[in-house]
């Protein structure tokens, strides 16, 4: 059982993923802005972050850049619903970022890259 922080602010994305990733047997931690992901990051590194861009109070960005300074090698999946060409998904990748999903995805598919990463 791998420990996994959902941070996401769509409800139904959260739950969905969160219903998903508790199928596949892994522990979920789910923050629904920036402020609460960063806090949980404070508490434990988790196995992996799955992380909007776009969430409330700390943009994803911000996210990641605390993460991979506190767990320089734990994976992120980024979602969003921007477009892979926008500079933010770019400036994810250079920043470490390990996935990248976009909305709307499969959560099957999302299940099966999760497994890639931590497996």
């Amino acid at each position: 059982m791998k420990d996994i922080l959902v941070i996401e602010d769509d409800q139904l994305i959260l739950k969905m993923v969160e219903f998903r990733l508790k199928k596949e047997g892994h522990n979920v931690s789910i923050a629904e802005d920036g402020n609460q992901g960063i806090q949980a990051l404070e508490e434990h590194c988790p196995d992996l972050i799955i992380t909007d861009i776009m969430v409330p109070f700390k943009s994803g960005i911000e996210i990641i850049e605390f993460a991979k300074s506190k767990y320089p090698d734990c994976p992120i999946i980024v979602l969003s619903a921007l477009g892979e060409e926008e500079g933010t998904v770019m400036e994810a990748f250079n920043m470490g970022v390990s996935d990248f999903v976009p909305k709307p995805f499969n959560p099957n598919e999302l299940a099966i890259r999760v497994r890639r990463l931590i497996n």
